[in-house]
């Protein structure tokens, strides 16, 4: 059944707010532009009515903060099954595409002085992965409405683990002019976690969860060895995939571009920031009143805010003692089930390093 969304202004009666739409397509695409945010607020956009090699064009191309893309494709109006076969084909094609093909369509989208690896670097913190192009892209259709049998095609191949999802909008009239609210199909966390590695695909979960930890000023490796957690921030990009994790599950714990430093179990589920009281805590105190731990604190409403989930720790190592070695499994999403054959080789090396 379609999603249907409703806005209320709410006073002594509430009142419902009109249904409206966007005068065109393009302007749905022109407000994505200028606030990805409508999105996704950890995408970044690096192409516009991009020119396939089969005639066809993608409306938007993104990137994750871990390389991989989003074809992005928007319908104002209802959305027929065509378009869902469009949109694999855009995937087919964006898949063969190599660097030099991504700053080509990058600078004909920001000028022709943009560097795509030198504003993907500030942007995330990290550098471009090439190895992303080839992983499994995300799919995303906006659209106002599916038809029951595309919405049915939509959900039985993300269940089966290709990465497409719909996103409906909806416009709304107010007295201060339109409003747009939005809702997705599938969880977009569900299909965050299954885009890893191409190579995966085939491949048989270890039952042992990757956990990547992004050491800096706004968290730090010590805090996390000192009161037993791991933390996420930056957006639900970052944060939502910790739901994956559940109690007595074992994590190994990678700070990108340093190395591995410490594998526990989980002891309990992900909370806000403003919630979190550490295992280690004295009388129970939450974190953000702990001395010197109030770079944690946010507000509760903010998407930004830091999460965290409680872990007791098997085995940590400082930061300049990291393991790091060539072939070792590695990727942005805070939290993954990896199936590959790295992931495999890391932890076996692991455990022999660590004793476990």
């Amino acid at each position: 059944m379609p999603i249907q969304q409703a806005i209320w202004q709410l006073g002594d009666k509430p009142t419902r707010l009109t249904p409206s739409s966007l005068a065109t397509e393009k302007r749905l695409e022109d407000l994505i532009v200028a606030d990805p945010e409508i999105l996704n607020a950890s995408w970044m956009i690096i192409g516009r009515q991009v020119q396939t090699d089969y005639r066809g064009f993608i409306d938007l191309l993104a990137l994750q903060p871990d390389g991989t893309p989003v074809i992005i494709e928007l319908k104002r109006d209802k959305t027929p099954r065509e378009v869902l076969a469009q949109t694999l084909d855009y995937a087919s094609w964006v898949e063969e595409l190599n660097p030099g093909r991504l700053q080509t369509i990058y600078e004909k989208f920001k000028g022709d002085s943009a560097n795509l690896s030198s504003d993907f670097s500030k942007r995330y913190g990290s550098d471009l992965d090439e190895e992303a192009m080839s992983r499994d892209h995300l799919m995303v259709i906006v659209a106002t409405e599916l038809d029951n049998s595309t919405e049915r095609i939509v959900k039985f191949l993300a269940k089966r683990n290709l990465n497409i999802n719909v996103l409906f909008f909806q416009v709304f009239e107010s007295g201060n002019g339109q409003l747009l609210s939005r809702a997705w199909l599938v969880d977009p966390a569900e299909v965050q976690v299954s885009v890893t590695d191409g190579s995966e695909r085939d491949g048989v979960w270890n039952g042992e969860f990757y956990v990547s930890f992004g050491e800096g000023d706004a968290q730090r490796w010590e805090d996390a060895v000192n009161y037993g957690f791991i933390t996420a921030s930056g957006g639900s990009w970052y944060t939502q995939t910790l739901n994956m994790l559940s109690e007595g599950d074992r994590v190994w714990v990678n700070v990108p571009r340093q190395g591995f430093v410490g594998v526990g179990r989980v002891s309990g589920s992900p909370v806000p920031a403003s919630e979190f009281i550490p295992p280690n805590s004295l009388h129970s105190r939450r974190l953000v009143e702990i001395p010197n731990m109030e770079r944690y604190r946010s507000s509760g409403f903010d998407e930004n805010q830091a999460w965290f989930v409680p872990i007791t720790w098997d085995k940590t190592v400082p930061l300049n003692q990291a393991v790091r070695e060539v072939g070792f499994f590695g990727n942005q999403n805070t939290v993954a089930k990896p199936k590959s054959a790295k992931w495999e080789h890391t932890v076996s090396v692991l455990k022999r390093r660590w004793n476990i």
